[in-house]
């Protein structure tokens, strides 16, 4: 009999997994994460303070007019640092998870695996993954910004995911591509607590307390549900972490803008109100349900074809 995959390398079969899955769920709803970016930066109280007002358009706009005035495929813009971040970012997280739900923390005798140890999981999960995964998030946000600011008359910062991992490394050093790390973990462990620990708990919620088998309709439920919770917990902090990554820099790497993500979140409530902190969330959760709906299903099938237990 042939060794089962999860019997002979089950941690690399599962981040391979996770990391397809990722890759075509990141491709199908990238316009939208650029969108979210665009929506994220504009009417920053601290640019204006600079002299340097921004409109804010709203969602549909934003993307018509990144379209219209950048081309179609600019939607696109920042795709390949975005595939790379999920490749590293997905991976090691859903390893992770898997690992201290099943081996650290430990299932119940019953199969069930009570929701505060899910919360725990999902935040540790997320926060190593992003933590590994947080130089390429920061090449997609200068990536996506990079057509807003041809616009403008600005000189380009980068022309490219290789040129804009040099240009930070030669302007900061290695520490540099670790910009904006805090707020990035934070957020990942917030948007994992709601993507994550949902997708896991309803999941099995439905599993043990309805007729639903372990199947595609089981899975959209749970994803759907996971996609909600993720984007309310994790757009404030990816607010903070977005104008922070994308904030110019003196040249020793120090930001001109924003001393630290606190100070930028007091800056943001201040000069724009609370709901500040929930710009772009429209584009954010129209994202992360197709994503959460793309990547679940894509997962949970790759397994089954492979011969991996159900997530």
């Amino acid at each position: 009999m042939p060794t089962q995959p999860e019997e002979g390398w089950p941690r690399l079969t599962k981040f391979v997994l996770s990391a397809c899955a990722a890759s075509v769920a990141e491709l199908v709803t990238f316009p939208l994460d650029l969108t979210k970016t665009r929506l994220q930066i504009q009417g920053e109280a601290a640019l204006r303070e600079h002299g340097v007002p921004l409109p804010y358009r709203g969602m549909i706009r934003t993307a018509a007019g990144i379209a219209e005035e950048e081309g179609l495929l600019k939607l696109w813009q920042g795709a390949m640092p975005a595939v790379c971040r999920h490749i590293v970012y997905s991976g090691v997280r859903m390893v992770a998870y898997e690992h201290i739900r099943d081996s650290t923390l430990g299932r119940a005798e019953d199969d069930s695996f009570p929701f505060w140890k899910s919360v725990i999981g999902g935040m540790l999960a997320g926060a190593i993954g992003q933590f590994f995964a947080s130089p390429t998030d920061l090449v997609k946000v200068q990536m996506q910004m990079e057509g807003r600011r041809r616009l403008e008359g600005k000189a380009p910062r980068v022309r490219g995911m290789y040129h804009a991992f040099v240009t930070i490394v030669a302007k900061g050093g290695v520490r540099g591509l670790w910009v904006g790390w805090v707020p990035n973990v934070q957020r990942a462990a917030l948007v994992n607590m709601g993507d994550l620990t949902t997708y896991d708990s309803v999941k099995h919620f439905l599993l043990r307390n309805t007729r639903l088998k372990d199947n595609v309709v089981c899975h959209s439920i749970a994803s759907g549900c996971s996609g909600v919770v993720a984007a309310i917990l994790g757009t404030p902090a990816d607010v903070i972490k977005t104008r922070i990554m994308n904030q110019p820099r003196d040249k020793h790497g120090r930001g001109l803008l924003y001393r630290s993500s606190t100070d930028c979140l007091i800056q943001a409530v201040r000069g724009e109100g609370f709901m500040s902190l929930y710009k772009g969330f429209m584009p954010t959760w129209m994202r992360m349900a197709p994503w959460s709906l793309v990547f679940w299903l894509t997962y949970e099938q790759i397994r089954r074809i492979i011969g991996v237990n159900s997530f």
